[in-house]
């Protein structure tokens, strides 16, 4: 991976780096950096993983929250830290993916960021009123075809990464609808179960209530097999063009740029057996996550698979945040 930091420019340097890390990380605490409010679905989750750390490596992994910005003040402080291990992101789809695609950063999250492991992934749900036409998700994109322009959805704001998997989903199944944004998701669902917006596609943490207790109805769900938090929701891939639909909103810990090989595998190594311990994924499950270990490298093509598809969504939707 090339960084800012000449990461292959210097091989021999990095390896000495690398082996004295290795021996000796981590030897003081370790910041984690949680770039949204506590309470959120990627607060929750790295807390557990940073708990598990500080049990497992000896010494606090201590989590910080720093939001602002949807997540770009905490994500760009992580950015500019020393490449150490000793500064942590917990990094997510928004400030990672999403948020470079529509807007200006002050991060180049391609360049500075070194990816160490995914832990979770929240998988969406398309949602509709309960008296909507509609029965199933076949007979809901034959309704939209059928009526261009006319059916409305909402999401939590322009840009965010509900409205852009959204869009994605509007490209593969080639429908023209019109976008309602929100201030968050909360409002963007009531205003389903309002009758105001025809529908949603959300992700199950912020859905899940009202499709429990039946103010919504789920037509699909995101993830090519399916989902456990969703029991019996069919996934929208099995419709025809939809094939590629596949994913959700991603959580999982990145380190800046530079940092040794050493640390990041490291890390990554109990990061990877603490996700194969029932608790720890009975606890990512209660942040709302499908447990969904990728190590280092997993998570870098899985995180450059879907830069991919979401620039074409974006592309084909016309999504721009201004300034």
């Amino acid at each position: 991976m090339v960084t800012r930091r000449g990461l292959l420019a210097t091989p021999f340097i990095l390896g000495a780096a690398g082996a004295s890390a290795q021996g000796t990380y981590p030897n003081r605490p370790v910041r984690v950096i949680i770039p949204w409010p506590p309470g959120q679905a990627t607060d929750l989750a790295a807390r557990v993983m940073a708990q598990r750390l500080t049990e497992t490596l000896g010494q606090p992994f201590v989590a910080e929250n720093r939001a602002g910005a949807g997540g770009l003040i905490g994500t760009d402080q992580v950015a500019k830290a020393a490449p150490d291990g000793y500064t942590l992101l917990a990094a997510s789809t928004g400030p990672i993916v999403t948020s470079p695609l529509v807007q200006r950063t002050p991060f180049n999250a391609e360049r500075d960021f070194a990816p160490i492991s995914i832990t979770g992934i929240a998988p969406l749900v398309l949602v509709v009123p309960p008296n909507f036409p509609a029965q199933n998700a076949a007979e809901f994109i034959a309704l939209l075809k059928a009526n261009p322009g006319r059916y409305t959805f909402s999401s939590s704001g322009t840009g965010a990464t509900a409205h852009i998997i959204a869009s994605w989903f509007h490209a593969l199944a080639g429908v023209d609808v019109v976008h309602v944004p929100f201030a968050g998701s909360a409002p963007a669902l009531t205003a389903v179960m309002g009758g105001h917006v025809n529908y949603s596609i959300e992700t199950v943490a912020a859905a899940g209530a009202a499709m429990r207790n039946g103010q919504l109805r789920a037509l699909g769900i995101s993830f090519r097999n399916g989902s456990s938090l969703a029991p019996g929701v069919p996934p929208l891939a099995a419709l025809p063009g939809l094939g590629a639909f596949d994913g959700g909103a991603w959580i999982g810990l990145m380190a800046p740029a530079g940092t040794p090989a050493s640390v990041i595998e490291r890390i990554d190594g109990e990061v990877g057996r603490a996700m194969q311990l029932p608790e720890i994924r009975e606890r990512v499950a209660a942040s709302g996550l499908e447990p969904d270990y990728r190590n280092a490298s997993a998570m870098a093509t899985y995180i450059t698979t879907q830069r991919a598809a979401f620039a074409e969504a974006i592309r084909v939707a016309n999504i721009r945040i201004e300034g």
